[in-house]
């Protein structure tokens, strides 16, 4: 991917703007970019319709492979909002996306109680009835 300097737009841009965080290359393209001004973006709204986008497609779907429809109901229950709102939940959750094996960290997380009632809540939302 390309990192291109939102200043002289040259490829190769190693730092980021803490403001805007948009790329540079350079001090004098830093310089430049100061002077110019810049905005903090607007944090992205959550859409709650669900629409899919035509192109939002997994690269390599597998039979256990949830459908984005599924996944994007997920930002409408009230029972993932509320466990959630632990921190300790955050907490967890932060650490498997460090972990350098996810696998070991979920498994791991799943010996916590308050892990196991998100990961409930987000089975209800997410699996698929058979039995229709």
């Amino acid at each position: 991917m390309k990192k291109i300097c939102i200043v002289c737009d040259k490829d190769g841009a190693a730092y980021k703007c803490p403001t805007c965080r948009n790329l540079y290359c350079s001090v004098v393209c830093c310089k430049e970019h100061k002077k110019i001004g810049c905005v903090v973006p607007k944090p992205q709204s959550i859409d709650t319709d669900v629409n899919i986008d035509e192109n939002e497609k997994y690269d390599f779907p597998t039979e256990d492979t949830v459908p984005l429809e599924k996944l994007k109901k997920l930002r409408e229950s009230n029972e993932v909002k509320d466990c959630l709102k632990n921190p300790h939940v955050r907490t967890i959750i932060k650490a498997i996306l460090k972990d350098p094996n996810p696998t070991k960290a979920i498994a791991l997380a799943m010996t916590e109680p308050i892990f196991v009632e998100l990961a409930d809540a987000c089975l209800k939302v997410t699996e698929i009835e058979e039995n229709k």
